[in-house]
């Protein structure tokens, strides 16, 4: 599916509602399968995540498991997680964990012992005569899925005819490169099951609209209206600049545009956000944003606090080795705050940070779904931080206090679908409009549940 063009553009601009069963329906849930996971590209994990030959990790969707394989300094590989001889998985996942991962010359079947090397080729099974010679490569190695890579993630795409990753992703690349997402790497991964399906669960963070009443605590530093673009398979978010301030404002590092005096209420916002939501921020623009009353007279603009605190922040990163990526203002504004990547990806970026979502069905429930996130920054090359995903439930002392402001509303929500008075949801036309081109793009794959339009 060719994304460079939606002709129903122009309905996206105007009040629409669809049906609650991409949420609620079992029927729907089970041909989700078929119909969606198995013909999109999906992000299942970094380049980082597997950096010597030999290293794995496994990806789980549905049915589905995908091992994902460095077979050279500068390949990565993905085969299906089968045996071809009785089906069973070559590599078995932790009970608790995410995923699986290891290191490996090569892989064998724990039932009956077939070999199969790091370019999927079998080379032992035991006993082969017994089959009369009819065993070929074809029929003996691993299935192979497609893969590729950008922004410094795997992607893979299950259907063997599928488009190229770069035309499925555009225009997203275009945006996003100049960003340097590649260079990023875990602060922290985080995960869990959540009772909700997986398009409530995304669909609690592809907009701004809910800002000013979820998270209440940000109205002090300003007016967070937003605004949302689709682009075909994609969409974008942002938020709209107070005037004449810098074009930066349009994306995560944003100054208050209400506050008597910038700078305090520049710092203050700063440290919230590093406390209480432990994301799109960094400490060095928190230590930045915290000496602005010191470095800059009562009184400066706002735009020029922007300016200055961005520029001794980046000073700053450089002197311990940290390298910002230089974004012309007006690209940035350009590329919002985040990007959802259809249909389950969302990267909330930043030029030296960046925050991202995911999820996926659990099972074919479609009242649960597997929740992950994920807090990237630029580090040292010797500074680094170890992380692995941990577990946690959707609770404030495992997420932090603004992400489980977001998750109150998840479960709530998909109770809320269920309800015999509800007539199915409706969108805010400017600022929703992620999500329903989500559900436009969803009913392409699906075949149903097509939004439409909400006549007077």
């Amino acid at each position: 599916m060719n994304n460079n063009s939606n002709p129903d553009l122009e309905m996206l601009s105007v009040p629409i509602s669809y049906s609650v069963d991409a949420y609620i329906s079992e029927d729907y849930a089970r041909a989700e399968r078929d119909k969606l996971w198995r013909k999109v590209w999906l992000q299942a994990g970094r380049e980082e995540d597997i950096p010597h030959v030999g290293d794995f990790i496994t990806f789980e969707i549905k049915d589905d498991s995908v091992i994902l394989l460095r077979t050279a300094e500068d390949q990565i590989s993905a085969y299906h997680n089968a045996c071809p001889h009785r089906g069973r998985r070559l590599v078995d996942v932790p009970t608790g964990a995410r995923n699986a991962k290891g290191h490996r010359k090569q892989f064998v079947c724990g039932f009956h012992g077939w070999r199969f090397d790091k370019d999927g080729n079998n080379t032992h099974i035991p006993h082969v005569e017994d089959w009369q010679g009819v065993l070929t490569p074809e029929c003996t190695s691993l299935s192979k899925v497609n893969v590729g890579t950008w922004g410094g993630w795997i992607w893979i795409n299950l259907d063997p005819d599928c488009e190229p990753l770069e035309r499925y992703l555009d225009p997203v690349p275009e945006m996003l490169t100049p960003f340097e997402l590649q260079n990023m790497r875990y602060r922290w991964r985080k995960w869990g099951v959540f009772n909700c399906n997986w398009k409530v669960a995304m669909e609690a963070f592809n907009e701004t609209y809910h800002v000013q009443t979820t998270h209440p605590e940000f109205n002090q530093y300003g007016a967070f209206r937003g605004w949302a673009k689709s682009h075909g398979l994609h969409s974008n978010i942002g938020y709209e600049r107070p005037k004449d301030m810098d074009a930066n404002q349009a994306a995560k590092l944003r100054i208050s545009d209400s506050a008597a005096d910038p700078r305090i209420a520049t710092a203050e916002m700063q440290n919230y956000t590093w406390t209480k939501a432990n994301t799109n921020t960094t400490e060095t623009l928190v230590k930045a944003a915290n000496r602005l009353v010191d470095e800059l007279p009562e009184g400066t603009p706002g735009d020029k606090v922007l300016q200055h605190w961005l520029a001794s922040a980046r000073a700053d990163d450089a002197t311990r080795g940290v390298i910002w990526p230089s974004v012309d203002p007006e690209h940035v504004g350009k590329s919002g705050t985040a990007w959802q990547v259809f249909p389950n990806f969302q990267i909330g970026h930043a030029v030296n940070n960046m925050l991202c979502y995911s999820a996926r069905p659990y099972g074919d429930d479609p009242n649960k779904c597997i929740f992950e996130a994920a807090v990237y920054e630029l580090f040292p090359k010797d500074g680094v931080p170890k992380t692995e995903w941990e577990f946690c439930p959707p609770t404030e002392e495992a997420w932090c206090y603004v992400l489980s402001q977001d998750f109150s509303n998840m479960e709530a929500v998909q109770q809320g679908m269920k309800s015999a008075g509800f007539r199915g949801p409706q969108p805010n036309p400017y600022m929703e409009r992620s999500t329903a081109n989500l559900h436009n793009n969803l009913a392409k794959y699906m075949g149903t549940g097509k939004p439409q339009i909400i006549k007077k």
